[in-house]
């Protein structure tokens, strides 16, 4: 992302999303669920699971040290078949597929850093939790929010999860009978001037019964998936949807492609606008920044839109294993700020610690339900109560900032 994208008087971009049948995302709320049973019985767990999947079989590794005793085989099989991988003729069955465990304790040499941060190893603070825990890895996160959405998400990235949820609604309630749990949404949006004006392309592709046409399968996602979500004031005659443009989509999910945990880091974060570090976030515990840094710059970005400060907003934070304090901040707004970046960053370094120990107290990451997050977003979920999407110290940002409008227009 650049000023020139705000700019330019024209320009489409296009966002995707995946249906919790996708095998990569179905890898991914294997991974988060695994991690949730951690946590239940112990909190402070530590846990790096990752879940890979092709036909019909299930591979779980990583690292986990915990005092909870999980059965890793049980929530696997209870994950997919919640997805509606629950009998052969889908294409997989969570009752029969072969799962395979190779999990070991995290390394002894991260755990010292994670345990003891440098700041604490030096004397430099006092060994409280929150000065006390280090980065479980080095890395830079980023955050991002905009004002396009009430949820302070781009448009096509919001439009496309709301599409792939829809998919997944309609297909558990029995309104197209004929549909399976495999799918994905892409949606292409004209901007004019940076804002938001039109929906230029709709693509819907979601795997399907074999004995269903390729007519009825397009009217049908037409009149219940697309007419029901996208805004009437963005459509045109303009408008080209595609449905299944290659013209069949019936072996989906691990029998048509294979699934690893954190392969879709773009649509779990904001659909390519905005910039992203390279880690992915399921299966791992909040003491790993690739989950923790970018949720606490998303609630800072978000902060900084939701307060009138900017209508565009991105955060890089970056650490250094075992190091509790970030290694730097960054603020960027993309000429859209009504303050200076320098007084920005002054803003949030007053308000927001950004060490991983106070971003799991502030955020209360080990008293988070990690799952449902592991499919359709983990921002802009106004369908979950999650911490980093409250703008719980709004009155604080706006008053250091000086500014009274709740978002700009």
């Amino acid at each position: 992302m650049s000023t020139s994208f705000m700019t330019a008087k024209d320009l489409l971009f296009t966002s995707e999303s995946v249906t919790e049948g996708h095998p990569d995302k179905m890898c991914d709320q294997i991974s988060d669920a695994i991690l949730d049973a951690c946590f239940e019985q112990d909190p402070r767990s530590r846990v790096a699971c990752e879940a890979a999947t092709k036909s019909d079989f299930v591979l779980l590794f990583g690292e986990i040290t915990t005092d909870a005793r999980v059965d890793y085989d049980e929530v696997a099989r209870k994950v997919i078949q919640e997805i509606g991988y629950d009998d052969s003729s889908m294409g997989f069955d969570g009752k029969t597929c072969t799962v395979q465990i190779s999990i070991s304790e995290q390394s002894s040499d991260i755990a010292q850093g994670v345990d003891h941060s440098f700041e604490t190893r030096s004397s430099e603070v006092s060994e409280e939790e929150v000065a006390s825990i280090g980065a479980g890895d080095q890395g830079m996160m980023f955050g991002f929010a905009c004002n396009e959405t009430e949820t302070l998400m781009p448009l096509p990235i919001h439009l496309s999860h709301n599409l792939a949820r829809r998919l997944a609604e309609v297909r558990k309630a029995g309104d197209l009978p004929w549909l399976r749990p495999d799918g994905k949404s892409q949606v292409t949006v004209e901007y004019e001037n940076g804002k938001p004006k039109r929906v230029d392309t709709v693509l819907i592709s979601t795997q399907h019964a074999p004995d269903i046409s390729a007519q009825d399968i397009h009217d049908g996602v037409v009149e219940h998936i697309i007419r029901p979500v996208l805004p009437e004031e963005l459509l045109d005659d303009n408008l080209r949807i595609f449905v299944n443009p290659t013209g069949r989509f019936v072996v989906g999910g691990p029998m048509g492609d294979s699934g690893l945990t954190g392969r879709k880091i773009i649509v779990d974060t904001y659909g390519g606008m905005g910039r992203h570090g390279g880690g992915c976030f399921s299966g791992k515990d909040p003491t790993k920044v690739d989950r923790s840094g970018a949720y606490a710059a998303r609630w800072v970005a978000k902060h900084i839109v939701g307060a009138g400060i900017a209508e565009r907003c991105e955060i890089q934070v970056a650490y250094a294993i075992g190091v509790a304090h970030p290694v730097s901040v960054n603020v960027e707004t993309f000429g859209t700020g009504r303050l200076g970046a320098s007084e920005i960053s002054e803003i949030v370094n007053q308000l927001f610690d950004l060490r991983p120990g106070a971003i799991i107290r502030d955020l209360k990451l080990r008293h988070t339900r990690f799952l449902p997050t592991a499919c359709y977003g983990h921002f802009g979920r106004d369908d979950l109560d999650l911490p980093w999407e409250k703008l719980s110290r709004l009155q604080e940002v706006k008053s250091l900032a000086g500014v009274d409008s709740t978002v700009l227009a």
